[in-house]
């Protein structure tokens, strides 16, 4: 008996459905994509109970007659393509035959759908991929398709799908993409009977963004247009450096008008603003590339989300130097050197920040407690500085292998002197200012490894001491074991989230002279309506008004009136979507994290050795001395063993 055989159609669809439909948002992509493709300039989507229970797409597009209506949910039927050229050549968002076989194997799908020429409607019913009904019905011309009760016959893929709230934020991300590259449709999104999203037909993308995102993106954004004859055509908008987020969410790429995730153009945007945004910090951007069809393969994935470019490294520059002329031409320009951002850190200052003097008192009076109990260990002289200098010169011979003899500057007399004096390593830096040049030591071998992060004892507050501050930004300390060199953002950023984690009942509030308004994205309203207790209870003082706008009416003591809007709004964009409705923990450290990040000191803030000190004993007794919420390394250890072989002693 054969033991190979050819499977049931209903079967072979289902496991097709697999890739084509892998939660609600990918039934709602492909039923906008034939809408589309049908010339709609209306598109309205219903959704209840995350697309579980129903999703529901009506267009005013062209429509099908009863005899294409049946054929149309027929594996690998469609009206796109004919011939094997067509592959080649594809210039419409549909074309595989997939989408409607598949969904229909796998849910309750009932189709209406008039032409102009037909007296009558059609009305289409199917179940489990079984045809129930065709009969007569009313309608004006176009299609409207309703999914009830998806994956209703296949448990195991219905139990993977995520929260309500997830799956609804995945939905309106996909309304949001179509709506914003298709400025001449008419969308509208409801949830539950709810209002979530609402575009009037507009005239340009950057009206659309204004549509969506509010007047507070459409301020910073900058034109796009660039591009290079059999390659591609970049056009669209980015965003200037002040309006910047901590992920990629806010990216938009679209090529030939298809909504796409694709590397390339990703990396080739962060290529156009290397050296002009902080690390760790994203754009704005809503780019579309037009590449001649015969260069491009969108047949790579039945979701048809993946692109391949025939020639992805001169896709690649084209996208990068549009970005960079087009920042150019608003006024902004990389830095000279890479490693030097053009923009700082929001709110980056030269001076003590207004949360350090606030709690100037505190830290005083816990300093000097501290100093009562510490243990000095290191003594140092002005010599020291010579040598700390020579360990942490950021020079680039250090690296390069190029000899320096003024190594040799390093005299026996500084050698005595350490043996000899005792004096306090904070008043050996008072007495010695770093005016350079300095020398510098001789090449380390495996210098990457020389430096690493370290976790110091919690109860070791009292053996370190602070030696000084390199470029106002990083913390130079010295124990038994060697020197530390602590980032004091990210250590002040774990000081402040531990803090803020931790606080039991509501944390204070600081009400606003004004209040302030905030336009939220369809994706941030998902995300205020279910973390809103959680920001309440963090200290913010919210109140919905109408559609996506809130009004901000206090904020945390912690925060600076002036950031609150960002911050509120780099807080909903951070809520994990992955786990929401999974409780309040991870909404609870999304939120502190945030706030932990925007209220600690900054880089390029002089510190004085008190508030040094302050900043060490506190972050060892957090629960993670050694990284921030983010996972940042907080303190690096340059070994006494290090040290010692460096120099060949050992």
């Amino acid at each position: 008996m054969a033991k190979i055989r050819v499977l049931p159609e209903n079967l072979a669809n289902q496991i097709a459905a697999g890739e084509v439909v892998e939660r609600p948002a990918s039934v709602v992509k492909e039923l906008i994509e034939n809408a589309i493709d049908a010339g709609a300039a209306r598109i309205e989507i219903d959704i209840e109970s995350g697309g579980r229970r129903l999703i529901r797409i009506a267009d005013d597009g062209e429509g099908m007659t009863r005899d294409d209506a049946v054929l149309s949910f027929q594996r690998h039927a469609t009206s796109k393509i004919s011939r094997q050229e067509d592959l080649a050549a594809i210039s419409t968002l549909g074309f595989r035959g997939e989408a409607l076989a598949s969904i229909s194997s796998v849910a309750r799908v009932e189709m209406i759908t008039k032409t102009d020429l037909d007296l009558a409607a059609t009305r289409v019913r199917i179940e489990g991929g079984t045809l129930l009904d065709v009969s007569d019905a009313a309608r004006d011309p176009g299609t409207t398709i309703a999914v009830r009760d998806l994956f209703f016959n296949t448990p195991a893929r219905r139990k993977f799908l995520r929260s309500e709230a997830t799956e609804n934020y995945h939905i309106t991300g996909i309304v949001t993409h179509y709506a914003l590259v298709n400025p001449e449709i008419d969308f509208r999104l409801t949830n539950n009977g709810r209002s979530v999203l609402e575009t009037p037909t507009s005239i340009s993308i950057r009206e659309r963004a204004f549509q969506i995102f509010g007047a507070q993106i459409l301020e910073s954004l900058i034109p796009v247009n660039g591009g290079r004859e059999f390659v591609a055509k970049v056009s669209g908008y980015v965003s200037a450096p002040r309006e910047r987020r901590t992920n990629r969410d806010s990216q938009y790429f679209f090529v030939n008008r298809r909504f796409v995730r694709d590397r390339t153009i990703a990396d080739a945007l962060r290529d156009g603003y290397r050296s002009i945004l902080p690390h760790g910090y994203f754009p704005i951007a809503f780019l579309l590339i037009e590449v001649p069809v015969e260069e491009i393969d969108v047949n790579v994935h039945p979701a048809k989300t993946e692109v391949r470019f025939r020639r992805p490294d001169a896709v690649k520059d084209v996208v990068t130097e549009a970005v960079r002329e087009a920042l150019a031409a608003a006024g902004i320009r990389a830095a000279a050197d890479d490693a030097a951002p053009a923009v700082p850190v929001a709110g980056s200052v030269t001076s003590q920040s207004s949360l350090v003097r606030e709690q100037e008192r505190e830290i005083q009076s816990e300093y000097n407690d501290l100093q009562e109990s510490r243990q000095a260990f290191v003594e140092t002289l002005p010599g020291l500085n010579t040598i700390a200098k020579t360990l942490f010169e950021a020079d680039s011979r250090l690296l390069t292998g190029e000899p320096d003899d003024r190594a040799s500057q390093i005299t026996k007399q500084d050698r005595v002197n350490l043996e000899e004096k005792n004096e306090s390593p904070t008043s050996a830096l008072s007495q010695t200012e770093f005016t350079g040049p300095y020398p510098t030591l001789p090449p380390i071998v495996n210098a990457e490894h020389f430096l690493k992060p370290t976790e110091p004892e919690s109860g070791r507050a009292s053996l370190i001491r602070v030696l000084g501050q390199l470029n106002n930004s990083y913390i130079l300390a010295a124990d038994n074991d060697g020197l530390l060199l602590i980032d004091q953002h990210v250590a002040h950023e774990r000081i402040l989230f531990d803090k803020f984690r931790n606080k039991s009942g509501n944390l204070p509030s600081q009400n606003l002279l004004l209040p302030e308004t905030l336009d939220l994205t369809p994706a941030q309203a998902e995300a205020y309506d279910i973390s809103c207790e959680e920001l309440e209870l963090a200290g913010f003082r919210t109140m919905r008004l109408s559609g996506r706008t809130i009004a901000v009416k206090a904020v945390p003591p912690d925060i600076p009136a002036s950031e609150a809007k960002m911050l509120l709004s780099e807080i909903l964009d951070n809520v994990d979507r992955e786990r929401r409705g999974r409780g309040t923990a991870i909404i609870r450290d999304s939120i502190a994290a945030s706030m932990a990040c925007k209220a600690a000191i900054k880089v390029n803030n002089p510190l004085t050795t008190e508030e040094m000190d302050w900043i060490i004993s506190r972050l060892l007794l957090t629960s993670s001395p050694t990284t921030c919420p983010h996972g940042r390394p907080v303190i690096l250890r340059l070994s006494l063993h290090g040290i010692e072989k460096a120099f060949e002693r050992i």
